[in-house]
């Protein structure tokens, strides 16, 4: 017997374990099966649950699991990522506890260390992942840095080098003065600063008493200033361009070039321009010939390319000095309060310095035409398609891609450096001793490039890396290209577009033929949750509070396309709600004798009420898979809760209960075999979502079935067997209650009040459902009769309308309808003042070029709400006549 109470906790970790030994989860690369394939976004090895994982892989197992059912040889290829600088920054303060540093410790032992931390704590995340539920095929779990993944990375490397897709050169990088490394965008942060703009006077050369006043937020800058830059039809500047300045301090004369970077509306129109030191000048510069003055070290401390008082300074040490400086010659015009974005590395925490020094580079922008075409040939899609968008305006804009990184763990750049600088790259050592021996004429020796590549270049290769390359397995040829990517758009440019280049340059194909976006989560007000707001909502607090199908379920249901989800805690309540009803359902079918009975197919019933709910479970079905395959995860999960508890659990269980209490032996058994098999439809339908209260109740309901409900295929549809004519009628009777229930809240009758119901030109069809269902009706609607009006329409009634006829509540002596025309009609108008209200708010320009987007949102979800209670008063007072 199934026990009175769900404990999630007690079945989550048995079932996760049987279906793993029992290899449910294998993909099965000689199967017969048409293939289907994920390939995971692989979590960073140092990494911990978080609720955009908790969302991302759910869905990803939503579909894995649904696919698996529908009988596809479904592989979700796991794995991790090496995550370079994070680990390292891990393993570094482990370290430093015992005062040791990794120079302390030389190369070979510090990455022996990162192994070590790796093979003892580096599992977190795929441990939390078992706990949500995730069913990818573990067997084959992959790291970025395993032995296969290192040769594909270093082939890779190798062949776009020889192919002059991979260069060296000197540009400006995220440079992190902490870490001593650069950095890709994605570890960039934007922090808004309170500083100061300062305003700069620079002499005009051979013009006494002639300035151009330039404005910087970084006057230490100034000092590698090689250029001002005027907008080239500003006429307050026109005669200057080609003139010089004498940039003070320092005495070195630089131009004044006309460039249209330089705005006139903005501060005096004239910006300084310091090409080693600031991404927009460094453009500038190379438009207009300027030379590139790297004036800082590694550390952000200004080098000997300065005057000599400034060099060893600090660059904010620097700053104070240059301000003063400048003030005592007079050339300061003024300091204004300024606010801006200054971006900070992620980890380090630290302003980001743009730095000049040498790096090596992909040849993004030829890689990325091919990547191009692919997606508007539709090779590939993006779902929402909005976000197609989003990828050209990045791939038709595309950068060069530094790929080097000045840190130690990771995949060391295959390349050799010769006596005279001169570089050899190859897969192996010997190859480049070869290679050297031909280029000098002797052997010679090689000392190897000691950067490691950025860590979005080996997941780049992530599709087929995994599956072999360059190897042609039979993985390769079975599973490439991929099915879907569900990912967040956060990486569309870092991680999508880079294996979108790297998959068709080496594959000859797409990576995958589909691309999923899903939103962001937020808190339950629509703020970003951060741990410096408080608001951080752990995934596994909630799976031990509510269950992880609660969780899965919420993240589900509320992955509508294009918006972001607001995850309130009481939402994960409600569905925990929700698995204690179907819990409590499957018992009562239970207590009630309807037990699966084998071979029982729903064909030739005789009782309406069954051919109903049949056809209804084949419509639900029918509406799940087509959203599961639209990737409308909310519409299959409200699609699956609307059917469960309202369809099967309010209504169906409701009507058949005086079958299974009455006489008739013939009608309780088809009854109990088809409430039985409608559950089961349920538990299918369910799984792919709640994975472990559908597997506990398969098992529970018939322990002796021959397999698990996560290998059952997924169900068919039902025959319609007269079901047509069933549905219709007994929709009537669903609807009809459902109008009565609907005027008695509305109208606040009380429920104890028995009132008769009466219906105004029934047609001969109503009339007979009525004498059929009429014992239903009256008990499901708490009424003392239910009759045909013969006569006028009786005072003090509401009235609603049915298909043709016109359902009438009486209401004399139970309500005071005069009071509650009053009290709607004063409600009606108290939202009426507040949707204006906030109408004036969203109409206001300035209003919304300053509140925070969430404010807005909340605004916009507010007036909503009121809205749909405004009208739903509205329809309550029509019911009244007024």
């Amino acid at each position: 017997m199934i026990e009175k109470t769900y404990r999630p906790a007690e079945v989550e970790e048995k079932h996760y374990r049987l279906w793993e030994e029992s290899g449910a989860f294998a993909a099965n690369t000689d199967a017969n099966g048409h293939p289907y394939t994920i390939m995971m976004p692989p979590p960073n090895v140092t990494g911990s649950l978080h609720m955009g994982h908790a969302l991302t892989f759910t869905l990803q197992d939503v579909l894995i699991r649904y696919n698996r059912m529908r009988g596809k040889d479904a592989l979700w290829q796991p794995g991790t990522d090496h995550a370079g600088i994070a680990t390292q920054m891990v393993v570094e303060r482990n370290l430093a506890k015992d005062g040791v540093t990794r120079h302390d410790l030389g190369r070979q032992e510090f990455i022996r260390k990162v192994w070590e931390w790796k093979a003892e704590s580096g599992g977190t995340i795929t441990r939390q992942l078992r706990r949500l539920g995730a069913s990818p095929d573990w067997a084959k779990e992959r790291f970025t840095m395993d032995e296969g993944l290192s040769k594909a990375v270093v082939k890779v490397f190798v062949q776009l080098h020889k192919q002059g897709l991979i260069y060296k050169d000197k540009r400006l990088v995220n440079w992190d003065s902490k870490l001593h490394t650069a950095i890709s965008d994605l570890e960039v942060e934007q922090k808004e600063i309170k500083g100061s703009l300062w305003h700069f006077r620079y002499p005009i050369e051979g013009e006494e008493g002639r300035f151009i006043t330039v404005a910087t937020t970084r006057p230490e800058t100034m000092l590698g200033d090689t250029g001002v830059a005027v907008h080239p039809e500003d006429e307050r500047y026109k005669d200057l361009i080609g003139k010089f300045v004498v940039l003070p301090l320092v005495g070195r004369r630089i131009p004044i070039v006309g460039d249209e970077y330089a705005d006139p509306a903005t501060g005096s129109g004239a910006v300084k321009i310091t090409p080693a030191h600031d991404f927009n000048d460094f453009e500038v510069g190379k438009r207009c010939g300027l030379e590139a003055i790297n004036i800082m070290d590694r550390d952000a401390r200004l080098n000997d390319a300065v005057p000599e008082a400034y060099r060893g300074l600090d660059r904010y040490e620097a700053r104070k000095k240059v301000v003063a400086e400048i003030e005592a010659l007079g050339l300061l015009e003024k300091i204004e309060p300024h606010t801006h974005m200054v971006p900070h590395g992620d980890r380090s925490g630290i302003a980001i310095e743009p730095w000049l020094t040498d790096q090596w580079y992909v040849d993004a922008a030829t890689l990325a035409k091919p990547a191009i075409d692919a997606v508007e040939q539709g090779r590939t899609t993006f779902v929402p398609k909005q976000w197609e968008n989003t990828y050209y305006d990045w791939m038709r804009n595309i950068q060069p891609w530094c790929i080097s990184r000045q840190i130690w763990w990771g995949h060391q750049i295959p390349a050799w450096y010769g006596p005279d600088g001169a570089f050899f790259v190859e897969e192996t050592e010997e190859a480049a001793r070869a290679a050297a021996a031909a280029h000098y004429g002797k052997p010679v020796e090689l000392t190897r490039d000691t950067d490691v590549l950025d860590t979005w270049f080996s997941s780049a290769l992530w599709p087929f890396s995994t599956l072999g390359w360059p190897e042609q397995t039979p993985e390769l040829a079975r599973y490439y290209p991929t099915d879907v990517l569900v990912t967040g758009f956060d990486i569309i440019f870092f991680w999508v577009a880079r294996m979108m280049m790297m998959g068709i340059h080496f594959m000859g194909d797409v990576p995958f033929r589909t691309v999923y976006i899903h939103a962001l989560v937020r808190d339950e007000k629509g703020q970003k949750m951060s741990k410096s707001k408080g608001n951080v909502i752990d995934p596994l607090d909630l799976i031990g509070e509510y269950g992880t199908d609660a969780l899965r379920f919420t993240l589900s249901a509320m992955a509508a396309q294009g918006r972001d989800i607001k995850l309130a805690v009481s939402r994960v309540e409600g569905y925990r709600n929700f698995a204690t009803k179907l819990w409590n359902a499957a018992r009562y079918c239970q207590m009630n004798g309807c037990e699966p009975v084998p071979g029982f197919a729903p064909t030739g019933l005789t009782q309406t009420v069954n051919r109903w709910i049949v056809g209804a479970v084949r419509d639900a079905g029918a509406r799940i898979a087509e959203a599961i395959d639209g990737y409308k995860f909310n519409e299959a999960a409200n699609a699956a809760y609307q059917f469960t508890w309202g369809t099967f659990c309010d209504w169906y269980l409701e009507f058949t209960k005086p079958i299974l209490t009455g006489n008739d032996e013939a009608a309780k058994a088809e009854t109990r075999a088809t409430t039985a098999w409608v559950l089961d439809q349920i538990l299918h339908l369910l799984h792919p979502i709640m994975p472990y209260i559908t597997e506990e109740l398969w098992e529970q309901l018939s322990p002796d079935r021959a397999n698990r409900l996560i290998s059952a295929a997924w169900p068919e549809p039902a025959a319609d067997a007269g079901g047509a004519a069933a549905q219709a009628e007994m929709d009537w009777v669903v609807r009809l209650i459902s109008s009565v229930r609907s005027m008695r809240s509305e109208m606040n009758v009380p429920p104890s009040a028995q009132i008769a119901l009466m219906l105004k030109d029934p047609s001969a069809q109503t009339l007979e459902r009525l004498a059929t269902h009429r014992d239903l009706i009256l008990r499901m609607g708490r009424l003392a009769s239910v009759e045909p009006l013969d006569g006028a329409v009786p005072k003090s009634a509401v009235q609603s309308v049915l298909d043709e006829a016109t359902v009438i509540l009486p209401l004399e002596g139970i309500v005071d309808l005069d009071k509650e025309r009053q009290r709607l009609t004063k409600e009606i108008d108290k939202l009426a003042g507040e949707i204006k209200k906030i109408d004036a708010k969203l109409g206001n320009e300035q209003f919304l070029a300053k509140a925070k987007e969430e404010v807005v949102a909340e605004q916009r979800d507010r007036r909503d709400e009121a809205a749909a209670t405004r009208d739903k008063l509205q329809k309550a007072l029509d019911m009244l006549g007024a």
